[in-house]
């Protein structure tokens, strides 16, 4: 989903026809700046890239005319929504149904002119914020995008946002799934949770980009979705607890969360911050359903020291 920045940018990952009519989406990390009147994208999160890292691609807002729903256009690509911007049009896959709503609204919002009135103290970033911040005790709905007399109409369905993120992550689940090459098998229990984050070396304390994987007894990185072979394997019955990072301002690092075992602290960025609540909640459930009722005495080494914090 995208997000604000500590900069007040709209921000969130999409997959690109970056030539057009190729029919081949790549994955790029998009930034909405409003200040710079641009809309850019790069390779990863420019967190990620060494200090000045160019983006790999801009587009002024001013040559953007309409962006809207694209599911008949490009029929066989989901959740693709259209950038028309003069002579060229931009493709775009969301990762589901309300990421394409939300991109779309954005982006005709900040590409509509208007005249503030003079009784106007919210700024259009702070009215963003506003939507976009995320509230575990807000209810949230799905929404519908259809196209009449070339307008996007955005209506709310019946299905209550909890549905549709478990079916969305149970979809991003399946073709994470689909595209491994080799079958994964880390332990006994099956995946519950996948995908890419970043986290911080112990050593030299850099930040990479690294493919996780929680199955019901382990938590373990890879270099990427095609390696076999773990870098590190990290035991669930090791984890004294998993939570939002405090230090994620000292650290200059968005939706940080953090894993403290019994050895060492890892630090893990995720893409946005339902992602990293996401990841948190999995990651605590396989926990409480480790330790639960039937759990062996020695599956901890000091029950008064355990504590899970759930996502807020």
């Amino acid at each position: 989903m995208p997000y604000v920045d500590r900069q007040n940018r709209i921000c969130g990952f999409l997959d690109i026809e970056e030539q057009e009519n190729s029919g081949k989406f790549l994955r790029r990390y998009f930034i909405l700046d409003t200040s710079q009147n641009s809309l850019l994208w790069y390779m990863d999160n420019p967190q990620n890239l060494p200090a000045g890292s160019p983006s790999v691609g801009c587009l002024k807002l001013t040559y953007i005319s309409k962006v809207s729903d694209a599911t008949k256009l490009r029929p066989k690509a989901e959740f693709c929504f259209v950038i028309n911007a003069g002579m060229r049009k931009y493709f775009l896959q969301a990762n589901d149904q309300q990421d394409l709503v939300e991109w779309v609204n954005v982006l005709n919002k900040a590409t509509k002119i208007t005249v503030p009135k003079p009784s106007d103290h919210l700024c259009p970033a702070d009215s963003v914020h506003n939507q976009l911040e995320y509230s575990g005790s807000k209810k949230q709905i799905s929404y519908r995008t259809e196209i009449v007399g070339g307008v996007p109409i955005i209506t709310p369905t019946q299905q209550d946002i909890s549905e549709s993120a478990n079916t969305g992550d149970r979809g991003n689940l399946k073709r994470t799934q689909s595209q491994l090459s080799t079958p994964y098998r880390l332990s006994e229990g099956g995946i519950i949770k996948a995908g890419y984050c970043v986290k911080q070396g112990a050593v030299m304390k850099t930040w990479k980009r690294r493919f996780f994987i929680l199955d019901e007894n382990t938590i373990g990185y890879f270099k990427s979705d095609m390696d076999r072979d773990p870098l590190r394997m990290i035991q669930l019955r090791e984890v004294q607890k998993v939570q939002e990072c405090k230090q994620s301002d000292i650290m200059m690092r968005d939706n940080l969360f953090e894993i403290v075992t019994t050895s060492r602290t890892f630090y893990v960025q995720a893409d946005s911050p339902e992602e990293m609540h996401s990841w948190i909640r999995a990651i605590s459930g396989a926990i409480v359903a480790q330790r639960g009722p039937a759990r062996s005495a020695a599956s901890i080494s000091n029950p008064d020291l355990f504590s899970i914090a759930l996502c807020r």
